[in-house]
């Protein structure tokens, strides 16, 4: 509903600037009226009110910038000009108008309310001085006032973004504290890994080029770890000290690992010119970290990630508990991923299975699907055949996990991951990869040999209500951040442009920094009023869902580190900062962060030593 809402607002926008303008114009000519066109600008303008009251019913958050900047700079001159038609009435409306339009496609953040309004106000003002004198001098015969009066609409509201947007875009290059944040403390560099005994598990990961075969036969012209993509799957035990050794073959990008969804500490946490330099080809790079709690975790390059991770540089990271009894089922870990193939488009697949996929499983024995979404944007994953039970979301246990009926269908989040499982039934059990076009499915069957049904879209799982809830004790938060998701023209690293990534009006590096000090609480509201979906991911904390759309969590606690935003949304978030750093908190769509949703997460005395040299990703 949102999104449609959000759509009809920037159609009506536009619509009623080009009406605006004509009725302006009509006035400036020989006959002075602005005739229909003038009402017709205030019908747009109208129903443009109207999406605003109605987007209010989801909260103010949504709203504020609509109903106390858009729509009085529009309604207001419109008014004028319905009450008392003539020329300078119809330019005010037509300029109030067109700079109602302009802050719907340019966003401002909460802190720029007051420069909008007051340059907004002295541009309507400006431009009503000079069409009365204009309009005095052509009276008087001077053909030199015969200037267009639109050149000044033209040349003012251009004016009038670029200084606020300069302003806007005064932050330092790289976003985040290279100097110490309050003086004195510690570099990121300094907070690593135990160096001081031997680990448990050590793996190598060797990134190169090479080619990766799907099961249609298409063929990717990939980036690999160990000669395989998805990377190898690595499988360590909670507790467990486990050292990585990066090598770079030939990848020119350069390489660096990043745990996603495991807290580690800071200097392992593999983002370029952050936390590390990039490992670049004939280096090598050594990442030391503990696992504190078991669950599914995956791994990728930060460095060029919209690329790099496309074509194959992810894999899994397994945690299990320590001292449980083995598994006895079958298990399978299956990424949701989209391969640019060549000569083609990208082609959905589960893993490298670009086609129906089918597998042996026997009646009454235990199944565990590990789901990772490794691809930019949101899958929606169908599964039908069997009751199942979500056990796991972004590897945090989900308390009273009840079954769900066949059918429930799966949002992953980009980046996140859901545990499921379930006890094979003697009939088949399907998961499909919905919609984009392909035609990815697992079918599992006693037999091996049943075809994945055709599943429709079914009811979708929400977490807010699954589970077993606990009252919780109230918090005092330390600090509290409210942010705000738009789509619109912004500055950013590569310039001015339209995008899908505006945090309070802002690209990176302009965004500002989260700060915090070891042990505060922490309270982020997030609002959507743009169109697409934005997981948002918190590296080196897990986050807790406390409300979304103003309806508290009563499940089992919704701890996540990859949320989904959808438009119209509005979630409220705790984390507490207990791991120092500087960490990346950005749109886990690749392409979004690319464009600049990315911001960073700043302890109090903690400093980088690394310099970004192109956008971190």
């Amino acid at each position: 509903m949102f999104l449609s809402l959000f759509f009809a607002d920037a159609a009506l926008a536009l619509l009623a600037t080009a009406a605006a303008l004509v009725a302006g114009g009509r006035a400036s000519g020989s006959g002075g009226r602005p005739g229909r066109w003038l009402y017709l600008t205030a019908v747009l303008v109208a129903a443009r009110l109207v999406i605003a009251l109605v987007v209010l019913g989801r909260g103010l958050v949504l709203a504020d910038s609509r109903l106390f900047v858009q729509v009085p700079l529009a309604t207001l001159p419109v008014a004028w000009a319905v009450w008392r038609p003539g020329r300078t009435a119809a330019r005010v409306m037509a300029a109030g108008v067109t700079l109602s339009a302009w802050w719907l496609y340019v966003p401002f953040g909460p802190r720029d309310t007051g420069y909008v309004l007051v340059g907004s106000a002295a541009a309507l003002a400006l431009i009503g001085g000079l069409s009365t004198g204009l309009d005095a001098w052509r009276r008087s015969g001077t053909r030199a006032a015969r200037v267009p009066w639109l050149s000044a609409v033209f040349l003012l509201v251009p004016a009038v973004a670029l200084v606020l947007g300069g302003q806007a875009g005064a932050a330092p290059p790289g976003g985040h504290q290279h100097a110490v944040a309050g003086g004195g403390g510690v570099g990121v560099d300094q907070l690593t890994g135990p160096r001081d005994r031997e680990p448990e598990v050590r793996v190598t990961l060797t990134a190169a080029h090479g080619t990766v075969r799907l099961a249609s036969g298409r063929t990717v012209a990939a980036l690999t770890f160990n000669g395989v993509a998805p990377g190898p799957e690595i499988r360590v035990t909670q507790g467990q000290l486990v050292e990585v050794t990066l090598v770079n073959t030939d990848v020119e990008e350069g390489v660096t690992v990043h745990w996603h969804g495991v807290d580690v500490p800071n200097a392992e946490d593999g983002v370029p010119g952050v936390t590390q330099d990039a490992v670049q080809p004939g280096q090598r790079h050594v990442y030391r970290f503990v696992p504190d709690r078991a669950g599914t975790f995956w791994y990728h390059t930060h460095r060029e990630a919209l690329d790099t991770v496309r074509r194959g540089l992810f894999g899994a990271l397994i945690v299990t508990e320590p001292d449980t009894a083995r598994f006895d089922g079958i298990e399978r870990t299956v990424f949701t991923h989209e391969w640019p193939v060549e000569g083609g488009s990208a082609v959905p697949a589960l893993d490298r299975a670009d086609r129906p996929a089918r597998y042996a499983a026997g009646a009454g024995r235990k199944v565990r699907l590990r789901l990772v979404n490794s691809s930019t944007d949101p899958r929606r994953i169908h599964v039908g055949g069997a009751r199942y039970t979500v056990t796991a979301l972004d590897g945090n246990t989900v308390r009273g996990a009840d079954p769900v009926d066949p059918g429930t269908d799966l949002l992953l989040a980009a980046g996140g991951r859901y545990d499921i499982a379930f006890t094979m039934p003697d009939t088949p059990v399907t998961l499909s990869y919905a919609g984009n076009g392909g035609t990815a499915a697992l079918a599992l069957s006693p037999d091996g040999t049943a075809p994945p049904a055709d599943l429709d879209d079914g009811t979708l799982f929400d977490p807010l209500s699954y589970g077993t809830g606990t009252e919780a004790a109230p918090v005092a938060y330390d600090r509290t951040y409210d942010l705000r998701l738009d789509d619109g023209f912004g500055f950013g690293q590569n310039g001015f442009g339209f995008v899908s990534s505006l945090i309070n009006g802002r690209l990176y590096p302009a965004v500002p920094t989260l700060e915090v000090t070891e042990g505060d609480r922490v309270k982020v509201r997030i609002a959507h009023r743009g169109f697409n979906d934005h997981p948002l991911h918190l590296h080196g904390h897990r986050i807790q869902v406390l409300s979304r759309n103003g309806t508290p969590t009563t499940g089992s606690p919704w701890w996540t580190d990859t949320l989904n935003v959808a438009p119209g949304d509005v979630f409220e978030i705790a984390f507490t900062a207990d791991n120092p750093g500087i960490w990346m908190d950005h749109c886990h769509n690749f392409e979004h962060a690319a464009d600049g949703m990315i911001m960073h997460l700043a302890y109090t005395g903690v400093s980088s030593p690394y310099e970004a040299d192109h956008m971190p990703e």
